[in-house]
């Protein structure tokens, strides 16, 4: 790879590398328009479409294709939560998700990019806005 040295066997392999770097995701889900950089995330992600598990968790997005375990799994979502935002109420499993949901109340932004200096409130957003550059 011309931009980070990484060395593949294959050149198919490397292809599909070089869209880290370019951000292209040429995979489109004919469901929802979403898009992705690799085949098999696609293939992943339309799962998600299938009317065999219609019950999402919202907290771990695991799908159900009946209520009892679907409202059996989410009760344990609920039963983990003990790290409590003092602002709003949402509660949290992990402290570090709770300093992260902070950052909605606080609107700092601690990760910055070295190359425009846009900042972000989340580590994950600042790695997607890289892949535009």
């Amino acid at each position: 790879c011309g931009d980070c040295g990484k060395s593949f066997v294959w050149a198919s392999h490397l292809s599909r590398h070089r869209r880290v770097h370019t951000g292209e995701r040429p995979f489109p889900c004919g469901a929802c328009g979403e898009r992705f950089s690799q085949k098999a995330h696609l293939l992943q992600h339309r799962k998600t479409h299938s009317p065999d598990r219609p019950y999402k968790c919202g907290d771990c997005g695991k799908r159900f294709g009946a209520v009892p375990p679907f409202l059996a799994h989410c009760r344990g979502h609920a039963a983990r939560k003990s790290f409590t935002c003092g602002e709003c109420g949402k509660g949290f499993s992990w402290a570090s998700h709770l300093e992260r949901h902070r950052r909605v109340h606080t609107g700092e932004k601690p990760y910055e990019c070295p190359e425009c200096g846009e900042a972000f409130a989340q580590s994950s957003h600042l790695t997607k806005h890289r892949r535009g550059h």
